[in-house]
Order: structure tokens, then C-alpha cells, then sequence
């Protein structure tokens, strides 16, 4: 039967008036029907800037920091292809899929194209996600996609309602209290997307007075309320392309995201970009699943081990096809820590 997806304009109605999206397909066509237009997603019930540098501007400048599992000497587990008692439950129900939770509107990660016809999801976690079903059940398209928003991941997983979150998700140490990760299959880190004619230059004092929007549950959240620079960061969402949305409203100034993330919207619109030279931040994106499931965060790992080595079609080959013409050549994966 394939895959299935549960949950899931070109000018939009605000109290500035009609107004017409700019941007890839436009980007209305993707932001105001995924991210505004009422998406069906799971209706459910949040680390840090390091010191600071001046890079001769007299503008201060945050230092990477690193907002991942490193922090809490928090390793994942070992590789292993046996089964246990969570991969017994996920195959021994009636329905023979794994339920995946993930983003259906951020471009090249989890979204739908709206120029081709069938609206089927795709894009790099879309990629690893078939991975992970065909390890477990022999067939990519034993899964159901469940769109879910930033703030809800982890409610999801808690509930029952998804096996997994394979959706953009940083493994950091707050996380790791209420789920546990795979090892990280993508290095980003936090970045400010602005428009190019905007005199904001970064995350830095330039952000001052500026009305800068989040998501919820985000790390990007987490940061500004660390510092914020005097920027007004009282706006937030519930996924983070709704930011996108707002920024082209001319509701806030700026966005403060992922990189890769803010990278993929950039490419949906070229009148933003990203601000300042590297991200303020170092993660890594993990797979996210129940707190206690060790047999399935193993088997995870042992699909991202195959994925790295690109035994068959890989992490190089989803990253060339997704991500690269967005955001360049990179060296890879980052390398899997695992603890004993």
C-alpha cells in the first residue's frame, strides 16, 4: 500500500491587508498551506552561548557553543541488529508500520513539493526515515508520517503516538531527561536569517530592538532567552517556517534557527540570507525515540552506521540530492560517540 501520511496560497489575508508571498514555488505555496493554513498535526500537550568575541567591529559576538549530548558525557548505545521488547511491540501490532514523526514544510528535510503532482513527502529526513523502516520490516514504505510541530516532538514520543522523530531535532542534555537519541546524523548549529537588506549583521548587538521570532521548543528559543541582545524575542511559533512566514509579512525582523534549516529557507527565498560568518552554535541532529527503548536506539544506530559508510544509497548520496546546493560540500556525518 506505500507509505502513508497523516496530518498534512499564494496570498494571504492579515491585519496589514492581502498580501503576496515572495519566494521558491512561492514560498505561500508551502509556508501559508503547511505552516499557516491549519496543517493537521498532532494536538498535543525546551541549552547554551558560550563567551563572547569582538571581531573588530566593536560589534560583541557570541562564541560557538556546544548545545549536544557532549555536555552531559551522554553517549548513545552500540550498534546491534538483534530484536527486543520495543521493536517486538512496533512489529507485533495489527498495523505492520513504523510511525515516524517528522516536518512536512521545511525544504529539502520534510516537506511536499507543490509542483509535482501527488504530494508525497520527500527530502533528507524523509530518506532516513524509509532507511530505518526498511531496516526493521524489509520494505522503505512500511511507515506512516506523522507531521508534527517543533514544540510537540517530544510529547509525541512520550505519548505513544509516534515510534520516532526523525525531524530536524538536536540532541542536547534537557532532551536526553525525557528521550533517549541515536548518535547525530547532521552537524548545524544556530544562525540568524534576516533579509539582505536589513543591517542586522549576525547574533550580536545589531539584533538590538529588533522583534526577532523562534519556535517553540526550540533551541534557538533556548538561546535567545539566554541572550538576547535587547532584541524583542517575544515572537514564537509552533514550527519554525512559520517564522519565514512572519519575516515576509514584515512581522519581525529577523529569524533565528538551525543553519541548515535557515539555509534550505533562503532557498525558497532569495531576498533573505543568512547573517554572520558561522553559526553561534555546534549540534547535531538526532533520531529521538522513548526514554528505556535501548533495542530500538540500537538498531537506529546500526541503519546510521550502514547510512555514513554509504554501503548502498546513503547519507552522501540523500545529502548530494537534498541538501548540497544549498549548503555547499561538507565532510560528512559527524562521528558516532557510543557508550559502553
Amino acid at each position: 500500500m506505500g507509505s502513508e501520511v497523516e496530518g498534512g496560497a499564494q496570498t494571504m489575508r492579515t491585519r496589514r491587508g492581502t498580501v503576496r508571498l515572495r519566494g521558491w514555488g512561492g514560498v505561500g505555496a508551502m509556508g501559508l498551506a503547511c505552516a499557516l493554513a491549519g496543517t493537521l498535526v498532532l494536538a498535543l500537550p525546551h541549552k547554551g552561548a558560550g563567551g563572547a568575541k569582538d571581531h573588530g567591529s566593536g560589534v560583541t559576538v557570541a562564541a560557538p557553543s556546544r548545545a549536544d549530548a557532549d555536555d552531559c558525557n551522554d553517549r548513545s548505545p552500540r550498534p546491534s541488529a538483534k530484536d527486543g521488547p520495543a521493536i517486538d511491540a512496533i512489529k507485533n501490532r495489527e498495523v505492520k508500520k513504523l510511525i515516524v514523526g517528522v516536518d512536512q514544510n521545511s525544504y529539502r528535510w520534510g516537506y511536499r513539493d507543490p509542483n509535482k503532482p501527488g504530494g508525497e513527502l520527500e527530502g533528507f529526513d524523509i530518506d532516513l526515515a524509509r532507511e530505518i523502516a526498511e531496516e526493521i520490516f524489509g520494505d522503505r514504505d512500511a511507515i506512516v508520517f506523522r507531521a508534527i510541530p517543533t514544540n510537540q516532538r517530544i510529547p509525541a514520543i512520550k505519548s505513544g503516538q509516534v515510534d520516532m522523530v526523525v525531524r530536524t531535532m538536536t540532541v542536547n542534555c534537557e532532551r536526553l531527561k525525557d528521550v533517549d537519541f541515536s548518535t547525530g546524523y547532521f552537524e548545524t548549529g544556530q544562525q540568524v536569517l534576516a533579509p539582505k537588506k536589513s543591517d542586522i549583521t549576525g547574533y550580536d548587538g545589531s539584533l538590538k530592538g529588533k522583534k526577532v521570532c523562534s519556535a517553540a521548543g526550540s533551541i534557538a528559543l533556548e538561546e535567545l532567552e539566554k541572550k538576547s541582545f535587547g532584541a524583542d524575542i517575544s515572537t514564537t511559533v509552533p514550527n519554525q517556517l512559520d517564522c519565514l512566514v512572519r519575516l515576509q509579512l514584515g512581522e519581525v525582523d529577523a529569524v533565528v534557527t538551525d543553519s541548515a534549516l535557515a539555509a534550505s529557507q533562503a532557498a525558497q527565498d532569495p531576498t533573505v540570507e543568512l547573517k554572520g560568518e558561522e553559526p553561534f552554535t555546534t549540534e547535531h541532529y538526532g533520531v529521538a525515540m522513548k526514554k528505556g527503548s535501548d533495542d530500538l536506539v540500537r538498531r537506529v544506530n546500526k541503519v546510521l552506521d550502514d547510512y555514513r559508510e554509504d554501503k548502498k544509497d546513503g547519507w552522501r548520496k540523500s545529502y548530494d540530492k537534498w541538501l548540497k546546493s544549498g549548503l555547499g560540500e561538507v565532510p560528512g556525518p559527524p562521528e558516532p560517540e557510543y557508550r559502553d
